[in-house]
């Protein structure tokens, strides 16, 4: 990146900010108790079920791999989950466990398809040097529900420079995590359509029950998660059987809602014919006897989703937040400035065949119904380079405007602090970036701005690749780790050596803007961080126009 003074030595440079980050470290976890002790003392730990093994890290400890549930095979595939059998001595945990059963995907470590059911573990990582109980972040990924694993996050700087204990959650994912059908409902009462769902509950069960014991303060516990696990955030907030789990909330880069229970059956429908059961005189003992390999390649053609049922999800997480039946606590609520150019590329130009005029009309059409017209009329074709970049356009608007939304339903009811990423110039995340190295179509195209996911670098190593940020973008991230860590803390990202974050208040649109600085490479100014509260959010993605519709 040639606008910027780019600093050369990546490595180096996040080292000393974790050296320096454990000043931030005491510092924000001066409020928690002193009662405990703090981290623990060695990297052996009892738990509830038995002592696990860590290991010591630089400036921070590390467990990985344990088991907060059952496995949920043979007799167990589609039931909620039940606890981890215990065990006698010491379990090593330093390796992580394995991922939930997904099929291959773009990203670095996704090149095959996964086919392991055995797999609800979390990880633990603890900051060296800190006394008292700790804030706890439980990170919940993301992947459309059909992919990815806690292990994606590497925390490691986050919990240096916020003094946080952060937990990564494995949970069961697509049609093993989301079956929806009346031999299921028959079987439980709870569970079916939610597997994957009450999975992200038992871990935090798991961590309410444990995290003292790893130094973690279990009535300071937020809960956050990045696109499906955003939207696993929502759901969780409107679950009666959640309530109590966490005391704050993080929605990156996702919504709030869920399908019925008679669309999640149309889709499980769908797949239980796919995979081949559908005529069975015992349709689950059919499903329960094949391979998890036939599970992973039935659901490309026929996927399931999360959708409603039980006691634990009993209401659209989407009219839940606008009656105010949730469980109201502080909400950190935002997206990337381009959420949708990632998909104009991976559904058209990385295949090789992008967006035509015609499918320009299609997809609006499909999207807008019986506003499609207006919508054309709005972003014409004339107006961009490409059928792409307007298609691009119209959907980050009106995502745009759908978030605008939520920031006010939640914030009518709790405290809630509303960003946006609009750092454009930056490196895109660990597989378009790697995709960017060979592919002169990805290096060339308009991706508009900042895309989905490209936030999480700034926070913590996605996928393992440290990005080759600049001096102004370092400084980005050391102060967007600065306003999560507070929030996580205190539910208020405010504090010292940051820009004043208000509540988001519908009357005003004031949003939190987060970029950095451009700062000359011969001059002699440090490089810095230039977010501000913005109240341009709704003139900047039109919500004028989608309001109209």
């Amino acid at each position: 990146m040639s606008r910027r003074r780019v600093n050369g030595r990546i490595g180096t440079a996040l080292a000393l900010a974790g050296l320096l980050g454990l000043g931030l470290a005491n510092s924000m976890s001066t409020g928690a108790s002193a009662q405990s002790s703090g981290r623990p003392t060695s990297t052996v730990v009892q738990t509830t079920d038995g002592k696990v093994r860590g290991a010591g890290r630089t400036h921070y400890d590390e467990w990985l791999g344990i088991p907060y549930a059952a496995s949920p095979t043979a007799a167990q595939r589609w039931t909620a989950p039940k606890p981890a059998a215990k065990w006698k001595g010491v379990r090593d945990a330093t390796e992580f466990s394995d991922r939930c059963a997904q099929p291959s995907g773009w990203d670095p470590g996704y090149e095959n398809p996964t086919t392991t059911e055995d797999c609800l573990g979390l990880n633990v990582y603890v900051p060296e040097g800190t006394k008292g109980r700790l804030p706890v972040l439980v990170w919940i990924h993301g992947g459309g529900y059909f992919g990815g694993a806690g292990q994606d996050t590497d925390p490691r700087k986050f919990v240096e420079r916020t003094g946080s204990v952060v937990v990564t959650v494995n949970y069961r994912l697509g049609p093993l995590g989301f079956l929806n059908l009346p031999e299921l409902r028959a079987e439980s009462a709870d569970g079916a359509g939610n597997y994957g769902l009450l999975d992200q509950q038992a871990a935090l069960r798991w961590v309410r029950s444990n995290i003292t014991n790893f130094g973690g303060d279990p009535k300071n516990v937020t809960i956050a998660g990045q696109s499906a696990g955003a939207s696993s955030v929502c759901a969780q907030l409107a679950s009666p059987t959640a309530k109590g789990l966490f005391a704050r909330a993080g929605i990156m880069s996702g919504s709030c809602g869920m399908q019925s229970a008679a669309a999640g059956e149309t889709q499980s429908r769908a797949f239980v014919k796919e995979i081949g059961c559908s005529t069975a005189s015992d349709v689950l003992a059919c499903l329960r006897a094949k391979p998890a390999s036939a599970v992973v390649a039935a659901q490309q053609k026929a996927a399931v989703r999360p959708s409603l049922g039980g006691a634990a999800f009993p209401t659209d997480p989407a009219v839940a937040v606008q009656s105010g039946r949730f469980s109201r606590v502080p909400v950190v609520l935002g997206q990337t400035n381009s959420e949708r150019g990632l998909s104009t590329f991976q559904n058209y130009d990385f295949p090789g065949k992008p967006m035509t005029a015609a499918q320009y009309k299609a997809e609006v059409t499909a999207a807008y119904g019986a506003d499609a017209g207006k919508v054309l009329a709005e972003y014409p074709l004339s107006a961009y380079r490409t059928p792409g970049e307007a298609w691009t356009s119209a959907q980050n608007d009106s995502t745009s405007y759908t978030r605008a939304q939520l920031m006010g339903t939640l914030s009518r009811w709790t405290p809630t602090y509303a960003y946006e990423f609009a750092e454009s110039d930056t490196p895109h995340f660990t597989s378009i970036f790697l995709i960017q190295q060979k592919s002169e179509t990805a290096r060339n195209f308009p991706f508009g701005g900042a895309v989905h996911v490209d936030d999480l670098g700034y926070l913590w190593d996605y996928l393992g690749q440290t990005m080759p940020y600049d001096d102004d973008q370092l400084e980005l991230s050391e102060q967007m780790t600065r306003f999560w860590g507070r929030f996580a803390a205190s539910g208020d990202p405010n504090g010292s050596r940051t820009p004043a974050w208000p509540r988001y208040d519908a009357r005003t649109g004031a949003v939190m803007s987060l970029s950095a600085c451009d700062t000359a490479p011969s001059g002699n100014a440090s490089p810095a961080a230039c977010s501000k509260a913005s109240t341009r959010f709704d003139e900047e993605h039109n919500l004028g126009f989608w309001k109209s519709l």
